[in-house]
Order: structure tokens, then sequence, then C-alpha cells
């Protein structure tokens, strides 16, 4: 078994560089609120909660999670103690049609930007870009895979490049994760949609015992191996093809990884997948959640906030909150942790142990 030494953490954190690509939603969800849905009217004549909200705009419940999240980070509206939400002074002031500080013509100038234009679509539709039939050269849903619906995961082309465009990420966050949360005493790891399977290896370099199961789609996993021998790690990882909502559980592991794939699937899908995957660990087993947070009020952070309307826009998920994350843990026997181990990029660690 080859042992190599740690790989070694960015001397720089190039958090800033990820919000300011993530940021231009912050212009689209503004565009979108005032210019297609007029949503600070409906705001003006007093608050209202998610389910309202999500009636008035005829959206469903995730697209207006996604959109109440944005504009609360934004501070356009505010959660209040009833859990309704309300507008700040300053959109009451600048948002609202009709007032006389009104700002509102000026962000509707990006109202037919394409990608506005397809914001409005994917709120109206709650469907990832690709999930509708339609071009027959479209390449299909990113990242996520569903029997019937045609995944870019499972063709080698856009497979490699969308698991590739990933990397750069999980070579800055990988070293980091594995520095900061030890897995000394654990056996096996279970990469689950594991993509690169970066984060594992790095896993694998800190923790000379570990061996590491990659599971995700056939095209994806060639990818990943050529990633296992760049790392050195090639004689101890098995990669295993599969679709991990339907397929076994790949038996044998007692540490669990979720890294950054979560945040692909809606709120069942989550909560079945935990479970899934719970029920295999052994007493002491731990399901890792490595993944962005925002926090429990679902009002912020901004850029977590704003990467929540690109994961809309690409998946069926979005970002959640850590209490989110704890209640599937809870629900499927595992013990939550008290605290998020922060890494990089707005992540952090959130693991649930399975009684003993």
């Amino acid at each position: 078994m080859s042992v190599h030494p740690p790989l070694p953490l960015p001397t720089t954190d190039p958090t800033a560089i990820f919000d300011a690509f993530r940021g231009i939603c912050a212009t689209e969800i503004l565009a979108v609120a005032v210019a297609h849905f007029d949503v600070f009217s409906l705001f003006a004549q007093g608050p209202i909660g998610l389910g309202t909200f999500a009636q008035q705009l005829e959206i469903a419940p995730r697209p207006a999670t996604v959109f109440l999240t944005a504009l609360s980070a934004l501070s356009t509206v505010a959660r209040q103690p009833d859990g309704r939400f309300a507008l700040t002074p300053v959109a009451r002031e600048h948002l609202v049609p009709g007032e006389p500080f009104y700002v509102g013509d000026y962000l509707a100038q990006a109202a037919e930007a394409p990608d506005v234009l397809a914001l409005v679509e994917r709120l109206r539709s709650n469907q990832p870009l690709g999930a509708t039939d339609g071009d027959p050269d479209d390449e299909g849903t990113a990242f996520i895979y569903r029997e019937g619906v045609r995944s870019a995961m499972d063709a080698a082309e856009t497979a490699r490049r969308l698991t590739l465009a990933l990397a750069g990420r999980a070579r800055n966050l990988g070293p980091v994760l594995a520095e900061r949360f030890p897995l000394d005493g654990a056996r096996v790891v279970l990469d689950a949609g594991g993509g690169t399977g970066i984060y594992s290896y790095a896993l694998l370099r800190r923790n000379p015992q570990l061996r590491a199961v990659v599971w995700d789609r056939a095209e994806v996993l060639k990818v990943a191996a050529e990633m296992a021998a760049e790392y050195g790690v090639a004689d101890r990882v098995q990669f295993v093809p599969g679709d991990m909502f339907a397929d076994p559980v790949p038996a044998g592991c007692d540490v669990v990884l979720l890294s950054n794939v979560l945040h692909d699937w809606d709120v069942p899908e989550c909560d079945a997948l935990v479970r899934r995957l719970a029920a295999t660990l052994p007493p002491g087993g731990r399901v890792l959640i490595h993944d962005v947070f925002l926090n429990d009020q679902l009002d912020g952070p901004l850029p977590v906030a704003l990467y929540s309307v690109t994961l809309f826009t690409l998946t069926e998920g979005r970002a959640y909150s850590r209490a989110e994350y704890a209640g599937w843990l809870r629900a499927a026997g595992l013990t939550p942790a008290d605290e998020v181990v922060p890494t990089m990029v707005h992540c952090g660690v959130l693991a649930g142990t399975k009684p003993g």
C-alpha cells in the first residue's frame, strides 16, 4: 500500500473569487423580483408567509424558499417574529412602485437579459436547466441523475467537462477538509456522489490507514480514476458505478462522505439518501456532510444565498441550513455534532454519528 505525505494547504483563501463569480445572481434576483413578479408591490400590502408568497407568485415551495432567502439576504425583506416576511425600510422607500424614491426602473433594465429570463422560467417550472424536453441538442441536466430524465453525467464528454469544472474547488477545499476533520481510527470512507474523488483522496493522504470507495456514475468514475492516480492513492481506492438512490450501498464502510452532494437534491431526496446511507453504518460510524450552510433563519449569509440561486437553476436542490441537515441526520438515527467545522469558501463539515 502506497503512503504519501498529506497534501499541502493553500496559502491564500479563494473565497472572494467564488463570491465575485456567484454575485451575478444578485442582479438576476432583483430584476426578476421587480420586472417579472412585482414582488415588492405584494409585500407593500403587508407581511406574508412563505406559503402565501408561493401561492401569490404561483410557484412551488422550493423556488419560493430560494427566492425569499435571496431577498432576505439582500436586505429587502426581513423575517418577522411570527415567521412572516415584511419589507425592510430601504425596500419600502426604493423598491415599491409609485414611491417618490423608486429605483425599480433602473433594475428593470436587466429584465430581458437571457439569464434573467432563464431564472424566471426555472422559478415557474421548478425544473433545473436541461430537465424538460426541448432542443434535441440539449445536454440534459448537470450534476444530477434521475431515472427518466436525460443526464449530462451519462455522456462521456459532458460528464468529463462538468466533473473537471469542480476539480479546482476540490483541490483547494480537500486538503483543508482533511486537515480540520481528522479520521483517526476510521477504516473505509464511502465517497457518495464523489465526482473527482479529490475530497476522499485528500483524506487518504492525511490518514494512511484509510481506504476509500468512490461511488458515482460510470462516466464520472473515469475522471475519478485518473485523479486517484495523480494523487498517488489508486491502490487504496475502489470505484463503484451506480445510482446512489436505487443501487445497493457499498458495504463495509464506517464513514460516509457527502461533499457538495446534498445541495443538488430537494428535501425528500436528501432525507431518503441520508437514511439509506446511515442504515449501512456500524455503531460509531459517521456521515460527514461537507457543504455550504445557510443560517438557520434562512436569511443569509448573502454569498450562500446567492449560490443557492445557482444551485436551484442547475439542480433539483438548493443551499440548506445546519438545522435542516441536522434534522435529516436525526431522522436517520444519527446524532448530529453541535457545531459545523468550517473548511473554506463558506463550506463546513457537519458530522452525524451512529450510536454504539
